[in-house]
């Protein structure tokens, strides 16, 4: 396992597509900041609020200047369904499928006896060094509320 993201670091890039098959790629999103909120799996409970909610806060985030980008090791036409039975149609949710996990694995965040990733927020700035990590419980809801305070000027 690689270490573990933190503060300070400089995020790897990424490029993987969503859960419409749109390539994202890290440096899509030069002069902005971004929110990767990661979830374990699709079609759970806990999931499906943590996505929902971003989807509903998107233009908050919007206004900011962050781009919130969903990640899970769903391929995306499990994300694509998913995404349509939850009626979200702003956030990317972006599928680390194949090789599985790889990026989470890059991050530190793989849970390898279960084959996914933590559930964790990571806030990365405009210039890629990651300025906000937290892991949280996998049955826990992230609270976005602690981002929306952490970048309060």
């Amino acid at each position: 396992m690689e270490k573990r993201i933190e503060v300070g670091m400089v995020l790897p890039g990424f490029s993987l597509v969503d859960q419409n098959g749109k390539e994202i790629r890290f440096e899509d999103d030069a002069g902005k900041k971004r929110l990767l909120s990661f979830h374990p799996l699709a079609w759970t409970n806990v999931c499906a609020k943590q996505m929902k909610m971003l989807d509903d806060a998107y233009e908050r985030f919007v206004a900011l200047n962050v781009r919130p980008l969903g990640f899970s090791i769903d391929h995306q036409h499990c994300k694509k369904a998913w995404a349509e039975h939850l009626q979200i149609t702003r956030l990317p949710m972006l599928c680390d499928f194949w090789p599985h996990g790889a990026y989470a694995r890059a991050l530190g965040i793989f849970r390898e006896a279960n084959g996914f990733s933590e559930r964790a927020n990571i806030l990365v700035s405009e210039t890629g060094t990651v300025e906000f990590v937290k892991i949280y419980p996998i049955k826990e809801l992230p609270d976005l509320e602690e981002i929306f305070q952490f970048l309060k000027p």
